[in-house]
């Protein structure tokens, strides 16, 4: 990153506003408020004799009410002139006491978590038992950890006793549901009770995080950034925990003892859910650094990602192979596309709006473009399948999602299309993709709540 002498004043405004646009707590309307106080304070000081550079940091200086985060912005740019500027070394009381009890209600809650996924065991049914004692653990795995996760936002954004209470009503019927239907052995509702009910229930958590905010853009793009962000440090935490296990066996062995009962029972379990709690916390506490890890990572896969899907689509029409549809299959296809909608989110998630196109963005059409077309692919061979084969749950479900998918790809490569060719804003494909996230949210609580009586608990 250039030094602040080497950077017009102009690109100055836009980095400042580009991190303002990260905060959770800052809105679109309060961020054009205060860059129309720091314009005025700049053109003010460069009037003075000020040059561009020491215009802006004394004008940003001066915003009070931005005290703290310019001390945020300061540290994310430690070696820079910033830095002698604005940094104060300062310690809040209020704030490390307010840092403390939040710390001691995360690990209150993660282990919470711990203690509430145990609970089945006090009924015989055990995370190592047979298929199906496995299978209840699995449908109930989401609602041993979301509902804490929800508390600690609730609790997080101070949000009234009312206002949390009609969230809660979404875990009681979801607990209801995949434990009074009465599930075939193997079924395949069942999994796919597994895998849907926790993007339904995400949505619940979403609401809570943003704080009444779910229909401003604003609001679902934090959420957006939020669960890129956790995505990463779960990765992180649950590689390290793997190595805590490969260790914690090798010692039990060492002295002839089979720690199969420790890691089966108690680590893995609980390590899994806690650690969600743990690493949405650690989120939390990092979002004053300007350059999220989320939007750094769409920048090192999305050509990556573009370069394997032209490479699937040139080899399958070189060779003439179709997609064999087999639920595993399914499945793959399905997780790669939504890859490619989460690049495209958390491109989006980075990007100043009122930036123009670049060769990047032209990198994001070609891939939204070539994940299009192999959906079109997929949702072909799954209709082809359908009409051979007949229904069963696992192909409606796919034949569904891959159509949502559809609609979401096309609609963006549209907007994409349109903004490249400069015919069109980024702010309405940033609109677009927030705005279409509650819809695969509705379709997978529709797969937990009717798919299951519809195809007879198989």
């Amino acid at each position: 990153m250039k030094p602040f002498a080497d950077q017009p004043l102009e690109d100055l405004v836009t980095e400042w506003r580009s991190y303002l646009r990260r905060r959770q707590a800052i809105q679109g309307a309060d961020i054009e408020e205060l860059e129309g106080h720091l314009r005025d304070e700049l053109t003010a000081l460069t009037g003075a004799g000020l040059a561009g550079d020491e215009a802006f940091l004394v004008a940003v200086k001066r915003m009070g009410s931005l005290d703290a985060l310019s001390r945020e912005f300061a540290r994310a740019h430690s070696e820079r002139l910033w830095k002698q500027l604005v940094t104060s070394p300062e310690v809040d009381d209020a704030a490390a006491k307010s840092s403390r009890t939040e710390t001691t209600v995360v690990f209150g809650l993660a282990l919470a978590a711990a203690a509430l996924i145990k609970v089945p065991t006090l009924f015989g049914i055990r995370p190592d038992g047979s298929d199906e004692q496995v299978m209840i653990y699995f449908r109930n795995g989401s609602l041993f950890v979301l509902p804490l996760l929800t508390i600690y936002f609730l609790w997080k954004r101070r949000t009234g006793v009312a206002r949390g209470l009609w969230l809660m009503p979404a875990f009681v019927v979801a607990a209801l549901l995949v434990n009074v239907y009465p599930f075939q052995a193997r079924a395949e509702t069942g999994l796919l009770t597994v895998l849907h009910l926790p993007i339904a229930l995400w949505l619940v958590v979403g609401c809570a995080y943003v704080r009444g905010r779910w229909f401003a853009e604003e609001g679902r793009m934090d959420f957006v950034r939020f669960s890129g962000e956790l995505a990463i440090y779960y990765a992180l935490i649950a590689m390290g925990g793997g190595v805590l296990i490969a260790f914690t066996a090798m010692m039990f062995n060492s002295i002839g003892k089979d720690p199969g009962w420790l890691i089966g029972n108690w680590m893995l379990p609980c390590g899994v859910v806690g650690a969600l709690i743990v690493g949405s916390w650690l989120v939390e506490a990092k979002q004053s650094v300007i350059e999220n890890m989320a939007p750094v990572l769409t920048r090192l896969f999305t050509p990556l990602f573009t370069l394997l899907l032209l490479a699937f689509l040139g080899t399958m029409a070189w060779t003439g192979s179709p997609i064999d549809v087999k639920r595993e299959v399914l499945i793959g296809f399905d997780l790669l596309l939504v890859l490619v909608v989460g690049l495209v989110l958390y491109a989006a998630s980075a990007r100043d709006p009122q930036a123009p196109p670049d060769l990047f963005d032209a990198l994001q059409l070609v891939l939204v473009v070539s994940a299009l077309v192999v959906d079109i692919v997929a949702l072909a061979a799954i209709a082809s399948r359908i009409s051979e084969f007949g229904f069963t749950p696992n192909r409606v479900a796919a034949l569904g999602e891959n159509f949502i998918l559809l609609v979401n790809l096309a609609w963006t490569a549209w907007l994409y299309a349109s903004f490249v060719r400069r015919r069109g804003s980024f702010a309405s494909l940033e609109k677009w993709q927030t705005t279409y996230l509650p819809v695969y949210a509705a379709w997978a609580a529709l797969v937990v709540i009717v798919f299951p009586p519809v195809f007879g608990y198989r």
